[in-house]
């Protein structure tokens, strides 16, 4: 038995997220099928991390055992001549049979992009604010998140979470022309918890919301307190680290 690590890129734009589901077509049902037609078995792939409907990746990765004793560049090849082409796999390399694309991850690089004017471009991945957004309010926002703290009112409550408690390394927001976007580095993310940031964090740049406020809702809060969820668009799960 051999264990395969995938390096994947998608537009999300058409997909139910990432996590196979009964009656939506998901990124990871696609590369399940292409997978199972080039090796002749049943394949099951597990992702770092399951992406929601709408949303991108440049660097998802994957992991499936299998049987065959096909060389990697030849399974990336079978992938790209068989998926859609909103689905890339960027890199097919065999690791170790302990390693776990979930669980072995050490951190995980979302980023998202807001721009401030009408973009065709962009307007799948992006979200256009057509508001003024005070940039050092922003700044402020994101540098009060690096840390470890729970992020519980950022995110969806699930009964099967343990707890709400991430370290967060790096968070920022990075500005060209008309064009915003965040970066935020991770040991784990919760359910929405960067949409339900980037959200928060334009209603505190617009004056919906005070500092007083929002660092209230780093120190405690539920999701009912804080603000809007941004829109899955311009959500792009950049790296996962190992």
């Amino acid at each position: 038995m051999r264990n395969i690590k995938l390096t994947i890129e998608y537009d999300g734009s058409r997909y139910a997220g990432w996590q196979r589901q009964e009656n939506a077509p998901t990124v990871q049902e696609e590369i399940e099928k292409s997978l199972s037609r080039i090796l002749q078995e049943r394949i099951v792939v597990h992702g770092a991390g399951r992406t929601d409907a709408g949303v991108h990746a440049r660097g998802q990765v994957a992991h499936f055992t299998t049987s065959t004793f096909l060389d990697p560049f030849r399974i990336l090849g079978g992938l790209n001549g068989t998926l859609p082409e909103d689905i890339i796999v960027r890199r097919a390399e065999e690791v170790p049979l302990d390693f776990h694309a979930r669980f072995s991850a050490k951190s995980r690089s979302y980023s998202y992009t807001i721009t401030l004017v009408p973009s065709a471009l962009l307007r799948k991945y992006a979200w256009y604010v057509p508001h003024r957004l005070e940039t050092a309010q922003l700044d402020r926002a994101a540098g009060s998140i690096v840390g470890t703290r729970s992020f519980r009112s950022f995110c969806r409550v699930q009964p099967d979470v343990n707890h709400y408690f991430c370290a967060v390394s790096e968070a920022f927001w990075s500005v060209e022309c008309e064009v915003l976007k965040f970066r935020i580095t991770a040991n784990r993310f919760l359910h929405g918890m960067v949409r339900g940031l980037v959200g928060t964090m334009v209603d505190v740049a617009r004056g919906h919301l005070t500092m007083d406020e929002y660092d209230r809702l780093l120190r405690q809060g539920e999701r009912s307190d804080a603000g809007q969820s941004a829109p899955a668009r311009g959500l792009v799960l950049e790296e996962v680290t190992y």
